[in-house]
């Protein structure tokens, strides 16, 4: 185990390991792309559709329902069934994974809006602003907090689990665990394995500063601690 560890400690420290085509730096750069595509996809399917169900309360358990049961589909099933079906390379990775993006941000963003609470709405239509407005202008501004934390979770996921388009000629930082397997050079595969963990805690982070920064100021503050224990919103 020593060894395996100095030599993922030599392989991450090996500037040849980081530049040059098929490099760290290289195959980073196909993984964060293969990320964004995919959860773009999943978003702009998802987050519409989690919306519109939060508003209207029309069957949005069945719907969300029926889509947290893909995360039952296995992963590398679904990725080997795209490839059989539009060939090697990133399209499949991309699809299969942008599929598994979808009950996060759909589950979220529909709860977010159903949780906003009645008075808000009320107060929103005795203004007489229209569904839409009232949407656009009181619920998801309110709803933000938990699609913030939706798109989160799906992005994590993403990252993690688009290390399998190497299996498919994807490419992406998957292929270093899977070359370091193939030639029997574990502590490659183990650097491969805690460079993604790096950069599945790097985004979380990041993102994490980017939905404090998009969340309404009263509510940062409302759940802020006080004296050693959190205060929900509902005591404010």
């Amino acid at each position: 185990m020593r060894e395996v560890l100095r030599d993922a400690y030599r392989y991450v420290n090996d500037p040849l390991s980081w530049t040059g085509p098929g490099g760290i730096l290289d195959l980073l750069g196909d993984h964060l792309w293969m990320t964004l595509v995919a959860v773009l996809l999943g978003a702009a399917v998802a987050l519409p559709l989690g919306l519109w169900l939060g508003h209207t309360g029309r069957g949005g358990t069945l719907v969300v329902g029926v889509a947290n049961l893909t995360r039952a589909i296995p992963t590398l099933a679904l990725l080997f069934v795209l490839t059989a079906a539009l060939g090697l390379g990133q399209l499949p990775t991309i699809l299969a994974v942008a599929i598994f993006a979808v009950p996060p941000i759909l589950s979220n963003a529909y709860t977010g809006v159903r949780e906003v609470p009645d008075d808000a709405r009320d107060a929103g239509i005795g203004m007489g602003m229209s569904p839409r407005r009232l949407l656009t202008s009181v619920e998801l501004p309110l709803a933000l907090p938990l699609i913030g934390a939706g798109l989160r979770t799906a992005v994590v996921q993403v990252v993690a689990t688009v290390s399998l388009a190497s299996l498919v000629g994807g490419g992406g930082l998957g292929l270093v665990i899977s070359n370091g397997i193939a030639t029997q050079r574990f502590g490659q595969a183990l650097a491969g394995a805690a460079l993604v963990v790096a950069v599945c805690l790097g985004i979380e982070g990041l993102l994490a500063l980017v939905q404090r920064a998009l969340t309404p100021a009263p509510m940062r503050t409302a759940a802020r601690p006080v004296r050693g224990h959190r205060v929900a919103a509902s005591d404010a």
